[in-house]
């Protein structure tokens, strides 16, 4: 049954084929939002989308391979426009890669996708729509931003570009919030990737990173899901340029045994 959270809403959720990007699409399609769901997998986004009509939702999927280039963004956002009726409510910057590397062994080709992917994708796509929404007078910009990028592990390109993307999300809040552009971020612990059919895959390899922290384990997609839900409904109209952690207490709490 849809409820009424996001009823009349429309939302562009990037990476939201996938994990906490899949389960964002979800739930807002749940809350009664049209969703347009955006990835590099016709496939995937397939699933996704027919899920949610299955459950009476409504959705469309728009491949884009968003590589960090300005028209890529562009073209992701007049597409989405076109998709949702010239209007787009809520944006969810959810597309991201994880490099396997270290700062010695980075080259520069990966230096410049991980960015590109990460930061340069979402700051030209906000580009694109935020002016759209603040002409409307109202919108709700969603980063995803990460556990990591403060509290220090090494993995340090990928870290550098979530406290980047952090960042610009207390910025967009001062350009854009005047205008009713809210613009927050969510910031994952360690989260669990499902299989596709949906079942636990069990333990996240970096399990042991939750260890001392008070919900002692990793967490799931719609965790961070819930989140997205509340700061891009009207629940959250007094919200800007916060970071919401949903991560276990990692970041802020330490549990001490007795």
């Amino acid at each position: 049954m849809v409820s009424a959270r996001l009823e009349g809403k429309t939302a562009l959720v990037t990476g939201g084929t996938s994990n906490i990007g899949r389960a964002i699409a979800l739930a807002f399609a749940a809350e009664g939002a049209h969703v347009v769901v955006s990835g590099r997998s016709a496939e995937r986004g397939a699933e996704v989308v027919d899920r949610i009509r299955a459950a009476g939702g409504r959705a469309d999927f728009v491949a884009a391979d968003l590589d960090g280039s300005r028209q890529a963004s562009r073209d992701l956002a007049a597409e989405a426009l076109r998709v949702l009726g010239g209007r787009i409510d809520v944006l969810v910057n959810s597309a991201g890669i994880f490099p396997r590397t270290t700062t010695a062994t980075t080259d520069e080709a990966t230096f410049d996708e991980v960015y590109g992917v990460n930061v340069k994708a979402p700051y030209f796509l906000t580009g694109a729509i935020a002016p759209v929404m603040a002409a409307a007078g109202s919108g709700a910009i969603i980063n995803l931003g990460s556990w990591i990028a403060r509290l220090g592990i090494p993995s340090a390109l990928y870290s550098s570009t979530k406290g980047a993307v952090e960042t610009l999300t207390k910025a967009w809040a001062a350009e854009f919030g005047p205008a009713g552009v809210r613009v927050n971020a969510i910031s994952p612990g360690v989260i669990r990737t499902p299989n596709a059919d949906g079942s636990d895959r069990g333990a996240h390899p970096a399990e042991v990173m939750m260890q001392g922290t008070p919900a002692g384990r990793s967490g799931t997609p719609d965790a961070v899901a819930h989140a997205a839900v509340y700061l891009a409904s009207d629940e959250a109209a007094f919200v800007h340029g916060s970071v919401i952690d949903v991560d276990g207490g990692r970041t802020g709490v330490a549990v001490v045994a007795a």
